[in-house]
Protein backbone atom coordinates (compact mmCIF):
# COMPACT_ATOMS: atom_id res chain seq x y z
CA UNK A 1 0.00 0.00 0.00
CA UNK A 2 2.51 2.35 0.46
CA UNK A 3 3.36 2.10 -3.27
CA UNK A 4 -0.03 3.28 -5.33
CA UNK A 5 0.71 3.47 -8.82
CA UNK A 6 -0.67 5.54 -11.30
CA UNK A 7 -4.24 5.59 -11.92
CA UNK A 8 -4.87 4.31 -15.51
CA UNK A 9 -8.02 5.49 -17.82
CA UNK A 10 -10.95 2.99 -17.52
CA UNK A 11 -14.52 3.68 -17.98
CA UNK A 12 -16.13 2.44 -14.69
CA UNK A 13 -17.19 -1.20 -14.63
CA UNK A 14 -20.16 0.01 -12.17
CA UNK A 15 -21.84 2.45 -14.30
CA UNK A 16 -22.64 3.14 -17.86
CA UNK A 17 -23.92 6.11 -19.58
CA UNK A 18 -27.14 4.07 -20.29
CA UNK A 19 -27.95 2.79 -17.53
CA UNK A 20 -26.66 5.76 -14.57
CA UNK A 21 -30.01 8.46 -14.54
CA UNK A 22 -32.42 5.25 -14.51
CA UNK A 23 -30.64 3.93 -12.15
CA UNK A 24 -30.63 7.23 -9.96
CA UNK A 25 -34.43 7.38 -10.41
CA UNK A 26 -35.32 4.35 -9.72
CA UNK A 27 -33.27 4.61 -5.97
CA UNK A 28 -35.31 7.90 -5.73
CA UNK A 29 -31.64 10.04 -5.55
CA UNK A 30 -32.00 12.59 -8.15
CA UNK A 31 -32.97 15.66 -5.89
CA UNK A 32 -31.23 14.02 -2.56
CA UNK A 33 -27.96 14.63 -3.32
CA UNK A 34 -27.15 11.98 -0.70
CA UNK A 35 -24.11 9.94 -1.20
CA UNK A 36 -24.50 5.77 -0.96
CA UNK A 37 -22.20 4.81 2.25
CA UNK A 38 -19.63 1.49 1.55
CA UNK A 39 -18.26 -0.19 4.29
CA UNK A 40 -14.83 0.74 5.61
CA UNK A 41 -12.16 -2.08 6.50
CA UNK A 42 -10.04 -1.74 8.86
CA UNK A 43 -6.94 -2.31 6.79
CA UNK A 44 -8.09 0.45 3.65
CA UNK A 45 -6.65 3.60 3.25
CA UNK A 46 -9.56 6.73 3.99
CA UNK A 47 -9.60 9.49 1.88
CA UNK A 48 -11.94 11.63 3.09
CA UNK A 49 -13.95 13.75 0.38
CA UNK A 50 -16.27 16.64 1.06
CA UNK A 51 -18.99 17.94 -2.26
CA UNK A 52 -21.81 20.25 -2.74
CA UNK A 53 -23.13 18.59 -5.73
CA UNK A 54 -26.75 17.26 -5.26
CA UNK A 55 -29.33 16.17 -7.80
CA UNK A 56 -28.32 14.51 -10.78
CA UNK A 57 -24.85 15.58 -10.18
CA UNK A 58 -24.63 13.92 -6.84
CA UNK A 59 -25.43 11.09 -8.25
CA UNK A 60 -23.15 10.63 -10.81
CA UNK A 61 -20.44 11.79 -8.45
CA UNK A 62 -21.95 9.14 -5.94
CA UNK A 63 -21.38 6.66 -8.94
CA UNK A 64 -18.25 7.49 -9.98
CA UNK A 65 -16.74 7.13 -5.79
CA UNK A 66 -18.36 3.20 -5.92
CA UNK A 67 -16.72 2.46 -9.14
CA UNK A 68 -13.18 3.97 -8.12
CA UNK A 69 -14.06 1.66 -4.93
CA UNK A 70 -14.74 -1.26 -7.01
CA UNK A 71 -11.21 -0.40 -9.08
CA UNK A 72 -9.72 0.18 -5.26
CA UNK A 73 -10.71 -2.56 -2.75
CA UNK A 74 -7.54 -1.21 -1.19
CA UNK A 75 -8.94 2.24 -0.78
CA UNK A 76 -12.18 3.72 0.36
CA UNK A 77 -13.23 7.31 -0.20
CA UNK A 78 -15.42 8.80 2.59
CA UNK A 79 -18.12 11.03 0.51
CA UNK A 80 -19.23 13.49 2.40
CA UNK A 81 -22.20 15.83 0.93
CA UNK A 82 -22.56 19.06 2.12
CA UNK A 83 -25.02 22.00 1.33
CA UNK A 84 -24.11 24.17 -2.32
CA UNK A 85 -23.21 27.58 -1.58
CA UNK A 86 -22.05 29.82 0.90
CA UNK A 87 -22.52 27.39 3.66
CA UNK A 88 -19.93 24.83 2.03
CA UNK A 89 -17.04 27.50 1.39
CA UNK A 90 -17.75 28.88 5.16
CA UNK A 91 -17.26 25.01 6.33
CA UNK A 92 -14.07 24.36 4.65
CA UNK A 93 -12.42 27.88 5.29
CA UNK A 94 -12.96 27.45 9.29
CA UNK A 95 -11.74 23.38 8.42
CA UNK A 96 -8.83 24.62 6.88
CA UNK A 97 -7.94 27.57 9.06
CA UNK A 98 -8.05 24.73 11.99
CA UNK A 99 -6.25 22.33 10.32
CA UNK A 100 -8.86 19.69 10.25
CA UNK A 101 -10.09 19.57 6.69
CA UNK A 102 -10.79 16.29 4.47
CA UNK A 103 -7.95 15.30 2.35
CA UNK A 104 -9.78 16.43 -0.89
CA UNK A 105 -13.07 18.56 -1.81
CA UNK A 106 -14.57 19.63 -4.88
CA UNK A 107 -14.60 23.46 -5.53
CA UNK A 108 -15.95 26.36 -8.35
CA UNK A 109 -13.07 27.63 -9.85
CA UNK A 110 -14.01 31.17 -9.23
CA UNK A 111 -13.78 31.11 -5.51
CA UNK A 112 -10.37 30.18 -5.72
CA UNK A 113 -8.78 33.40 -5.22
CA UNK A 114 -11.14 34.45 -2.70
CA UNK A 115 -10.32 31.30 -0.46
CA UNK A 116 -7.44 30.11 -1.59
CA UNK A 117 -3.77 30.39 -1.31
CA UNK A 118 -2.42 30.32 2.16
CA UNK A 119 -4.64 28.84 5.06
CA UNK A 120 -7.29 27.44 3.68
CA UNK A 121 -5.92 25.39 1.08
CA UNK A 122 -2.76 23.77 -0.03
CA UNK A 123 -0.54 24.15 -3.14
CA UNK A 124 -1.39 21.19 -5.29
CA UNK A 125 1.84 18.54 -5.00
CA UNK A 126 2.91 18.61 -8.91
CA UNK A 127 4.99 15.56 -8.32
CA UNK A 128 2.18 13.43 -6.89
CA UNK A 129 -0.13 14.83 -9.99
CA UNK A 130 2.72 13.47 -12.91
CA UNK A 131 2.77 10.13 -11.18
CA UNK A 132 -0.85 9.85 -12.04
CA UNK A 133 -0.49 10.70 -15.33
CA UNK A 134 -2.34 14.15 -15.72
CA UNK A 135 -0.36 16.56 -17.59
CA UNK A 136 -0.79 20.90 -17.91
CA UNK A 137 -1.17 20.08 -21.30
CA UNK A 138 -4.20 17.86 -21.32
CA UNK A 139 -6.06 20.60 -19.28
CA UNK A 140 -8.14 23.71 -21.24
CA UNK A 141 -5.47 26.56 -21.17
CA UNK A 142 -7.34 28.99 -19.79
CA UNK A 143 -8.65 27.23 -17.26
CA UNK A 144 -5.69 25.27 -16.19
CA UNK A 145 -3.83 29.26 -15.73
CA UNK A 146 -6.45 30.42 -14.12
CA UNK A 147 -6.57 27.47 -11.27
CA UNK A 148 -3.05 28.95 -10.11
CA UNK A 149 -2.63 31.72 -7.71
CA UNK A 150 0.26 33.75 -8.13
CA UNK A 151 2.17 31.01 -10.11
CA UNK A 152 1.51 27.90 -8.09
CA UNK A 153 -1.36 25.55 -8.72
CA UNK A 154 -3.77 25.63 -6.31
CA UNK A 155 -6.81 23.11 -7.90
CA UNK A 156 -6.81 20.34 -10.25
CA UNK A 157 -9.82 21.19 -13.35
CA UNK A 158 -12.56 18.89 -13.36
CA UNK A 159 -15.10 20.67 -16.37
CA UNK A 160 -16.61 23.79 -17.32
CA UNK A 161 -20.27 24.20 -16.73
CA UNK A 162 -21.11 27.40 -18.89
CA UNK A 163 -23.83 29.18 -20.31
CA UNK A 164 -25.17 27.30 -23.81
CA UNK A 165 -28.15 28.04 -26.01
CA UNK A 166 -30.85 24.72 -25.23
CA UNK A 167 -33.38 24.73 -28.40
CA UNK A 168 -36.64 23.29 -28.58
CA UNK A 169 -36.19 20.84 -31.94
CA UNK A 170 -40.15 21.46 -32.95
CA UNK A 171 -40.40 24.85 -32.34
CA UNK A 172 -37.21 25.98 -34.60
CA UNK A 173 -38.38 23.59 -37.00
CA UNK A 174 -41.42 25.02 -37.93
CA UNK A 175 -39.57 28.80 -37.68
CA UNK A 176 -37.01 27.29 -40.14
CA UNK A 177 -34.29 27.73 -37.80
CA UNK A 178 -33.01 23.68 -38.65
CA UNK A 179 -30.37 22.81 -40.54
CA UNK A 180 -30.52 19.57 -43.47
CA UNK A 181 -28.97 17.44 -39.91
CA UNK A 182 -32.00 18.60 -38.04
CA UNK A 183 -29.43 20.74 -35.72
CA UNK A 184 -29.56 24.61 -34.98
CA UNK A 185 -28.35 26.78 -37.68
CA UNK A 186 -25.77 29.60 -35.85
CA UNK A 187 -25.87 33.14 -36.32
CA UNK A 188 -23.66 36.00 -36.14
CA UNK A 189 -24.16 39.35 -34.52
CA UNK A 190 -27.29 41.21 -33.23
CA UNK A 191 -28.93 41.09 -36.34
CA UNK A 192 -28.83 37.51 -37.30
CA UNK A 193 -29.52 36.40 -33.42
CA UNK A 194 -33.09 38.75 -33.21
CA UNK A 195 -33.91 37.86 -36.65
CA UNK A 196 -34.01 34.15 -35.38
CA UNK A 197 -35.99 34.75 -32.52
CA UNK A 198 -38.33 36.95 -33.98
CA UNK A 199 -39.36 34.06 -36.32
CA UNK A 200 -39.49 31.98 -33.54
CA UNK A 201 -41.53 33.60 -31.75
CA UNK A 202 -44.30 34.47 -34.82
CA UNK A 203 -43.90 29.88 -34.68
CA UNK A 204 -45.43 30.39 -30.90
CA UNK A 205 -48.19 32.70 -31.95
CA UNK A 206 -46.58 35.85 -30.49
CA UNK A 207 -45.19 34.57 -27.13
CA UNK A 208 -41.58 35.16 -25.75
CA UNK A 209 -38.92 32.82 -27.84
CA UNK A 210 -36.40 33.25 -25.19
CA UNK A 211 -36.61 32.27 -21.50
CA UNK A 212 -33.65 33.21 -19.04
CA UNK A 213 -33.89 34.22 -15.48
CA UNK A 214 -34.53 37.68 -15.61
CA UNK A 215 -35.90 38.33 -12.30
CA UNK A 216 -36.45 37.51 -8.67
CA UNK A 217 -34.54 37.56 -5.52
CA UNK A 218 -31.18 36.80 -5.72
CA UNK A 219 -31.38 36.78 -9.78
CA UNK A 220 -27.93 36.24 -11.46
CA UNK A 221 -29.28 36.06 -14.95
CA UNK A 222 -28.60 39.07 -16.25
CA UNK A 223 -25.23 38.70 -15.02
CA UNK A 224 -24.62 35.68 -16.65
CA UNK A 225 -25.30 36.90 -20.21
CA UNK A 226 -23.91 40.20 -19.72
CA UNK A 227 -21.24 38.63 -18.94
CA UNK A 228 -21.18 36.38 -21.55
CA UNK A 229 -21.86 39.02 -24.49
CA UNK A 230 -19.22 41.11 -23.09
CA UNK A 231 -16.64 39.32 -22.86
CA UNK A 232 -17.43 38.37 -26.49
CA UNK A 233 -17.11 42.10 -27.59
CA UNK A 234 -13.44 41.98 -25.66
CA UNK A 235 -14.45 43.88 -22.36
CA UNK A 236 -12.83 43.71 -19.30
CA UNK A 237 -14.15 43.74 -15.41
CA UNK A 238 -10.90 44.21 -13.50
CA UNK A 239 -7.16 44.66 -13.80
CA UNK A 240 -5.18 41.54 -13.59
CA UNK A 241 -4.24 42.37 -10.24
CA UNK A 242 -7.88 42.67 -9.21
CA UNK A 243 -7.17 46.68 -7.97
CA UNK A 244 -8.81 48.65 -11.25
CA UNK A 245 -12.40 48.20 -12.66
CA UNK A 246 -11.62 48.16 -16.65
CA UNK A 247 -15.40 48.39 -17.67
CA UNK A 248 -15.23 49.76 -21.31
CA UNK A 249 -18.78 51.87 -20.45
CA UNK A 250 -19.15 51.75 -24.49
CA UNK A 251 -18.98 48.32 -24.66
CA UNK A 252 -21.15 47.59 -21.61
CA UNK A 253 -23.69 49.80 -22.45
CA UNK A 254 -23.86 48.22 -26.28
CA UNK A 255 -24.72 44.75 -24.35
CA UNK A 256 -27.31 46.03 -21.82
CA UNK A 257 -29.05 48.23 -24.73
CA UNK A 258 -29.25 44.14 -26.82
CA UNK A 259 -30.59 43.07 -23.55
CA UNK A 260 -33.41 45.94 -23.60
CA UNK A 261 -34.23 45.12 -26.65
CA UNK A 262 -35.22 41.88 -26.35
CA UNK A 263 -37.77 43.27 -23.22
CA UNK A 264 -38.67 45.57 -25.52
CA UNK A 265 -39.52 43.61 -28.69
CA UNK A 266 -41.34 40.95 -26.18
CA UNK A 267 -38.67 38.58 -27.54
CA UNK A 268 -38.11 37.62 -24.17
CA UNK A 269 -40.29 37.64 -20.79
CA UNK A 270 -38.17 39.94 -17.96
CA UNK A 271 -40.41 38.88 -15.12
CA UNK A 272 -39.77 35.38 -15.05
CA UNK A 273 -37.52 34.41 -12.76
CA UNK A 274 -35.50 30.71 -12.61
CA UNK A 275 -37.75 28.28 -11.97
CA UNK A 276 -40.46 29.75 -14.64
CA UNK A 277 -37.61 30.51 -16.90
CA UNK A 278 -37.21 26.57 -16.91
CA UNK A 279 -41.09 25.79 -16.94
CA UNK A 280 -41.58 27.92 -20.03
CA UNK A 281 -38.67 25.82 -21.54
CA UNK A 282 -40.26 22.23 -20.88
CA UNK A 283 -43.35 23.18 -21.27
CA UNK A 284 -42.86 23.95 -25.05
CA UNK A 285 -43.47 27.75 -24.32
CA UNK A 286 -40.47 29.20 -25.02
CA UNK A 287 -38.22 28.16 -28.26
CA UNK A 288 -35.21 29.21 -26.51
CA UNK A 289 -33.31 29.09 -22.68
CA UNK A 290 -29.88 30.37 -22.00
CA UNK A 291 -28.91 28.95 -19.03
CA UNK A 292 -25.99 26.80 -17.70
CA UNK A 293 -25.80 23.27 -19.03
CA UNK A 294 -26.67 21.40 -15.93
CA UNK A 295 -30.80 21.55 -16.89
CA UNK A 296 -29.75 18.88 -19.34
CA UNK A 297 -30.79 15.95 -17.15
CA UNK A 298 -34.30 17.91 -16.25
CA UNK A 299 -35.14 17.99 -20.20
CA UNK A 300 -34.27 14.54 -20.67
CA UNK A 301 -35.90 13.27 -18.62
CA UNK A 302 -39.34 14.84 -19.47
CA UNK A 303 -38.85 13.53 -22.90
CA UNK A 304 -39.17 16.51 -24.48
CA UNK A 305 -37.79 17.77 -28.28
CA UNK A 306 -34.69 19.61 -27.31
CA UNK A 307 -31.04 19.90 -28.52
CA UNK A 308 -28.23 21.78 -27.36
CA UNK A 309 -25.63 24.27 -28.59
CA UNK A 310 -22.99 26.85 -28.04
CA UNK A 311 -24.01 30.38 -26.49
CA UNK A 312 -24.74 32.32 -29.66
CA UNK A 313 -21.98 34.40 -31.20
CA UNK A 314 -22.94 38.20 -30.89
CA UNK A 315 -20.41 40.40 -30.44
CA UNK A 316 -17.45 39.16 -32.46
CA UNK A 317 -16.30 36.76 -29.98
CA UNK A 318 -17.82 33.41 -29.23
CA UNK A 319 -17.29 32.61 -25.49
CA UNK A 320 -19.74 32.12 -22.57
CA UNK A 321 -19.82 33.06 -19.31
CA UNK A 322 -19.08 30.12 -16.98
CA UNK A 323 -17.29 28.67 -13.39
CA UNK A 324 -15.66 25.08 -13.47
CA UNK A 325 -16.01 22.60 -11.11
CA UNK A 326 -11.81 21.86 -9.54
CA UNK A 327 -10.33 19.44 -6.65
CA UNK A 328 -8.31 21.54 -4.10
CA UNK A 329 -6.24 19.62 -0.95
CA UNK A 330 -7.65 21.94 2.19
CA UNK A 331 -4.86 22.98 4.42
CA UNK A 332 -4.05 20.15 6.81
CA UNK A 333 -1.13 20.66 9.77
CA UNK A 334 0.45 17.15 9.35
CA UNK A 335 -0.66 15.34 5.88
CA UNK A 336 -0.11 11.64 6.01
CA UNK A 337 1.93 10.40 2.69
CA UNK A 338 0.51 7.21 2.27
CA UNK A 339 -3.52 9.10 1.97
CA UNK A 340 -1.65 12.10 0.37
CA UNK A 341 -1.12 9.60 -2.69
CA UNK A 342 -4.49 7.86 -2.29
CA UNK A 343 -6.02 10.94 -2.60
CA UNK A 344 -4.24 11.88 -6.16
CA UNK A 345 -4.91 8.16 -7.65
CA UNK A 346 -8.69 9.15 -6.71
CA UNK A 347 -8.94 13.09 -8.13
CA UNK A 348 -6.69 11.39 -11.21
CA UNK A 349 -9.62 8.83 -11.53
CA UNK A 350 -12.24 10.89 -11.93
CA UNK A 351 -11.02 13.50 -14.23
CA UNK A 352 -9.56 10.71 -16.50
CA UNK A 353 -13.10 9.53 -16.48
CA UNK A 354 -14.88 12.78 -16.42
CA UNK A 355 -16.69 11.57 -20.02
CA UNK A 356 -19.10 10.04 -16.81
CA UNK A 357 -19.47 13.13 -15.48
CA UNK A 358 -20.63 14.31 -18.47
CA UNK A 359 -23.74 13.39 -18.67
CA UNK A 360 -25.02 15.73 -16.75
CA UNK A 361 -24.15 18.14 -19.17
CA UNK A 362 -20.53 19.69 -17.85
CA UNK A 363 -17.39 19.93 -20.18
CA UNK A 364 -14.99 18.11 -19.43
CA UNK A 365 -11.47 20.17 -18.83
CA UNK A 366 -9.65 17.12 -19.35
CA UNK A 367 -8.83 17.76 -23.46
CA UNK A 368 -8.56 13.70 -23.77
CA UNK A 369 -12.32 12.93 -22.74
CA UNK A 370 -13.45 15.09 -25.42
CA UNK A 371 -11.76 12.82 -27.98
CA UNK A 372 -13.15 9.98 -26.23
CA UNK A 373 -15.66 7.58 -28.69
CA UNK A 374 -18.04 7.76 -25.34
CA UNK A 375 -18.03 11.40 -24.92
CA UNK A 376 -18.57 11.90 -28.54
CA UNK A 377 -21.18 9.23 -28.66
CA UNK A 378 -23.44 11.96 -25.79
CA UNK A 379 -26.07 13.91 -27.42
CA UNK A 380 -26.80 16.46 -26.85
CA UNK A 381 -23.64 17.52 -24.58
CA UNK A 382 -21.48 16.53 -26.71
CA UNK A 383 -22.38 19.82 -28.94
CA UNK A 384 -20.88 22.75 -27.35
CA UNK A 385 -17.65 20.84 -26.40
CA UNK A 386 -15.12 23.01 -28.33
CA UNK A 387 -16.83 26.29 -25.59
CA UNK A 388 -14.15 24.43 -22.85
CA UNK A 389 -11.37 26.91 -24.60
CA UNK A 390 -13.18 29.88 -25.12
CA UNK A 391 -15.01 30.04 -21.60
CA UNK A 392 -15.15 33.93 -20.11
CA UNK A 393 -14.25 32.98 -16.44
CA UNK A 394 -14.77 35.96 -13.24
CA UNK A 395 -11.94 38.18 -12.38
CA UNK A 396 -9.64 36.62 -9.52
CA UNK A 397 -10.99 38.16 -6.56
CA UNK A 398 -12.78 36.94 -3.16
CA UNK A 399 -16.47 38.15 -4.13
CA UNK A 400 -16.43 36.67 -7.58
CA UNK A 401 -17.64 33.30 -8.54
CA UNK A 402 -20.87 31.31 -8.37
CA UNK A 403 -23.14 32.48 -5.45
CA UNK A 404 -21.30 35.79 -5.15
CA UNK A 405 -22.07 39.03 -4.49
CA UNK A 406 -20.87 40.01 -7.66
CA UNK A 407 -22.97 38.04 -9.66
CA UNK A 408 -26.24 38.79 -7.42
CA UNK A 409 -25.22 42.73 -7.20
CA UNK A 410 -24.69 42.78 -11.06
CA UNK A 411 -28.41 40.74 -11.66
CA UNK A 412 -29.70 43.28 -9.25
CA UNK A 413 -28.58 46.29 -11.66
CA UNK A 414 -29.23 44.96 -14.87
CA UNK A 415 -32.68 43.20 -14.35
CA UNK A 416 -34.69 46.12 -14.69
CA UNK A 417 -32.98 47.13 -17.58
CA UNK A 418 -34.41 44.02 -19.38
CA UNK A 419 -37.51 44.62 -18.37
CA UNK A 420 -37.45 48.97 -19.53
CA UNK A 421 -37.66 50.67 -15.88
CA UNK A 422 -33.93 51.44 -15.99
CA UNK A 423 -31.95 52.78 -18.13
CA UNK A 424 -28.42 51.02 -19.34
CA UNK A 425 -26.78 53.80 -18.30
CA UNK A 426 -28.79 53.62 -14.90
CA UNK A 427 -28.07 50.47 -15.12
CA UNK A 428 -24.28 50.30 -15.60
CA UNK A 429 -23.55 52.65 -12.95
CA UNK A 430 -25.44 50.98 -10.04
CA UNK A 431 -23.38 47.89 -11.37
CA UNK A 432 -19.81 50.10 -10.89
CA UNK A 433 -20.81 51.34 -7.73
CA UNK A 434 -21.46 47.85 -6.41
CA UNK A 435 -18.36 46.61 -7.69
CA UNK A 436 -16.14 49.76 -6.30
CA UNK A 437 -17.94 48.88 -2.74
CA UNK A 438 -17.13 45.13 -3.35
CA UNK A 439 -13.79 46.20 -3.97
CA UNK A 440 -13.55 48.31 -0.43
CA UNK A 441 -14.68 45.18 1.60
CA UNK A 442 -12.14 43.70 3.03
CA UNK A 443 -11.69 39.75 2.21
CA UNK A 444 -13.34 38.17 5.18
CA UNK A 445 -10.84 34.94 4.69
CA UNK A 446 -7.22 34.80 5.40
CA UNK A 447 -4.51 35.23 2.69
CA UNK A 448 -1.52 34.14 4.46
CA UNK A 449 -0.42 31.59 7.26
Amino acid sequence: MDDIPPTPHRTPTTITRRNLLGGALALGLLSSGCSIPVGLGSSQTRVKYWHFLGASDGVIMNGMVGAFAKENPALFVEENVLQWGEPFYTKVAMAGAGGRSPDVATFHLARLAGIGPGQILDPINLDLLAENGLRAEDFSPPIWERAHIDGVLYAVPFDAHPMVQYYNTDVCGRAGLLGGDGKLLPTKGTDQLLESLRKAKEALGGKPSLAFDALGLGTVGPWRVWSSLYAQSGGTLLSDDGTQITIDDAKALEVLAFMRTLGEEGLCDPTTDYGASVAAFQNGNAAFLWNGDWETTTFKLAKMPFSMARFPSVFGGASAQADCHVFVVPHQRARDPQVERATYRFIAYLVKNSADWAVAGHVPAYLPALEQPEYLALQPQSEYRSVITEVALDPQVWFAGSASRLWIEFGEAFSPVIGGTRTPEEGLALAKNALRRLMETPNPFPEER
